[in-house]
Parts: structure tokens; sequence; C-alpha cells
């Protein structure tokens, strides 16, 4: 692998994200390329090049922070890294093939794209989904229960989804530790239902 693209890369998404708060931040980047890494060692044919430049730019053209066209970002860093335009559209398929709210039900077609999505749902899963959800909600204005909305729309859906061995295998206890604190919210605020109705597809 290049470690020098892949160092630009790391510096491009710390300054990128440097001032947001509300669960897209850099360390969210850093917690999916290191989940990446992880299952594309358990996948020997993918191209790990591929899946590390895909996980660290998969949020940098995400609409709901930037109003970029056509990876408009993840091109223009790219290119100027002298990154091949072959290579360039292989790492933005990709990424387009990431998303929750934009492939509801569909999975990607290719090997590192579903490596790259698992990776990105483990860090909607278990404590750091659990945070990022709230963190989100804060920021946009929701209260508490519209946030926990968000468990049911999607956090509870995403064990069912992964689609590689490895991610299976680590979100199984990240899905239970989402339904553990459920269960706690529950007994704390006596709440048993969830907000009907609300579609928060968020982080």
């Amino acid at each position: 692998m290049n470690e020098k693209i892949i160092e630009n890369t790391i510096h491009y998404i710390e300054e990128l994200f440097r001032t947001n708060a509300g669960g897209h931040d850099a360390g969210h980047t850093l917690r999916v390329y290191r989940n990446a890494l992880l299952i594309a060692e358990n996948e020997r044919d993918c191209d790990s090049l591929i899946v590390a430049l895909a996980a660290l730019l998969h949020d940098a053209d995400d609409r709901k922070l930037f109003f970029t066209q056509d990876n408009e970002n993840a091109r223009a860093f790219l290119a100027r890294n002298q990154v091949p335009q072959e290579t360039i559209g292989r790492i933005c398929r990709v990424i387009n093939s990431v998303s929750f709210s934009r492939n509801k039900g569909r999975a990607p077609l290719t090997l590192e794209g579903k490596i790259v999505q698992d990776a990105d749902r483990l860090d909607a899963m278990g404590a750091v989904g659990i945070a990022r959800t709230f963190a989100y909600g804060g920021e946009h204005g929701r209260a508490m229960r519209e946030s926990l909305q968000h468990f049911y729309d999607k956090l509870l859906r995403l064990k069912a989804l992964m689609n590689t061995e490895t991610g299976k295998q680590m979100a199984e206890k990240r899905h239970a530790f989402l339904e553990q604190f459920l269960d706690e919210f529950r007994q704390e605020t006596g709440v048993q239902d969830h907000v009907p109705g609300s579609d928060f597809y968020s982080i």
C-alpha cells in the first residue's frame, strides 16, 4: 500500500472535518478506515488501496455536509496526489455504494464496496453509534426521544445487513450493546414505545 497517499489523505480528512462535532468528524472517518482494514485482512481478494482510500474519503462529499457534485472533493484531492483516473473512478464508485440512506436495501457490487460499507455501518453501532446518534440529534435540534427513533429506523437493522463474515462477527457485540442500552433507557425513563413515523437517516 502507498503509505504516502494514505498519510496525505488522513491529513486532508483531519482538515476537512476540523470544525465538525455532529458525528461525521475525522474520528469517525479514521474508525471506519481502521474497521475497513481489519475486515480487508480476511478478504484476500480485495484491493487494499481502494478499500483504504474509499474508507478515508467516504464522507468527503456527504450531501449532509457539503454542496458538491460527483464526488468533487474526493476527485480533486486524488487528482492532486497523482492518483490515476481509472483508480479515482473505482474509489468513487465504492464511496457511492456505501451510504445507508442512498442505498437502502442494496449491497455494493464490489468486494471493496462491501468492506467499506460494513466498516461504516459498524461505526453506527455499539457505544460509538449511540454517542454519534445523540451528537447528531443535538446538533440538529432534535429532542432525545426523536433521536431515539434512529435506533429503530437504522441502527437495529444493521446487523442483518452486513456483507462480509468478519463484518457480521464484529456487528454481533455492537448490536447486543444497542439492545442493552435501549433496555436500560426504557427502565430509567418508563418510555416503552419509539416515536412513530420518523425517517431519521443521519449517520
